[in-house]
């Protein structure tokens, strides 16, 4: 895990003796906890650019006037089930990352992190102004394939097996079909939604799920690979990846960051970064926005024999 602070590089490795915090006790209740610096973390980078998410960490800091800095996870989508995690050590404050994470750490029995009740919504004209993303299913430009279903027997990158777009979109889509793996004559995890897209463009697969962002940022960076993909579906729209609050924080902390979070593209104006990034607000959000995608999650956990 890579680490920076809003404005450079930070080179030691979050934790608790990283950071001043201060603890207070509420009447009955648990220790809740003051950060001295906020720990932000990503799960979502280099899909989404590290810059993106700079941004936003640069924004908050501004806002509260608290130290703050960022981390990122570039190897999976969010934490995995079963694995540890930053936010259970104290490591992390603040996350960025695809629901299954969230929805896997909510099922603890204390739960390490809570819903950040704010999320992104991304230019979109298929809908605009809701916080949500789409998978864009990619080919090259000259393969035979013009459905889903011409893959059968084809080859398929998928970036990570927490990842809700590249992969539980996915086997959805094989479940609604009754179908699973074996669809495929070959199956493989890439590493991220990048590699993926690679692979396609240069023949080591034939087609891949694409975080509709994720895709769109890059074809604004690389417009030469607009020659090389081609997109034969389009599966959504789903919830936009969530952020997510250690459990611990103090609530006074925690209505601070929604409201700094919500008042990007509300009270205050898009940082010019995020605008870049086809950022144009973020909206209020709750568990209820995710409901659908826990309970087809679960549905695919139970079918491939996972989960409780």
């Amino acid at each position: 895990m890579t680490q920076t602070n809003a404005t450079g590089p930070e080179h030691r490795r979050p934790g608790r003796q990283g950071s001043r915090r201060a603890a207070a006790t509420t009447a009955g209740g648990p220790e809740v906890e003051r950060p001295g610096e906020l720990r932000f973390v990503s799960y979502l980078s280099p899909g989404i650019p590290r810059a993106f998410f700079e941004a936003v960490v640069d924004h908050v800091r501004q806002e509260l006037g608290q130290r703050a800095s960022l981390s990122v996870e570039p190897r999976v989508s969010g934490p995995m089930r079963g694995t540890e995690d930053p936010f259970s050590k104290g490591e992390a404050d603040v996350g960025f990352m695809c629901a299954p994470g969230l929805i896997w750490l909510r099922g603890l029995d204390d739960p390490p992190v809570e819903l950040l009740p704010a999320a992104p919504v991304f230019r979109n004209a298929r809908a605009p102004g809701l916080p949500v993303y789409f998978s864009e299913v990619v080919v090259r430009p000259d393969s035979p394939a013009e459905t889903f279903l011409d893959l059968r027997g084809r080859s398929w990158a998928y970036n990570d097996p927490c990842s809700l777009s590249g992969y539980f979109n996915l086997l959805k889509k094989l479940a609604g079909m009754q179908e699973d793996g074996g669809f495929f004559g070959r199956l493989c995890c890439s590493g991220s939604h990048l590699n993926s897209m690679e692979m396609v463009a240069g023949g080591e697969v034939d087609a891949a799920a694409i975080d509709s962002n994720v895709l769109r940022i890059k074809l604004r960076s690389a417009p030469e690979l607009r020659g090389r993909l081609r997109v034969i579906e389009t599966w959504g729209p789903f919830p936009i990846q969530p952020v997510v609050l250690r459990s611990g924080l103090h609530p006074e902390l925690k209505r601070r960051l929604r409201a700094t979070f919500l008042s990007i593209g509300g009270d205050a104006a898009v940082p010019p970064t995020l605008a870049g990034f086809g950022l144009e607000r973020f909206a209020p959000v709750t568990y209820e926005h995710y409901a659908p995608e826990e309970k087809a999650l679960r549905e695919c956990e139970r079918a491939l024999g996972e989960g409780s």
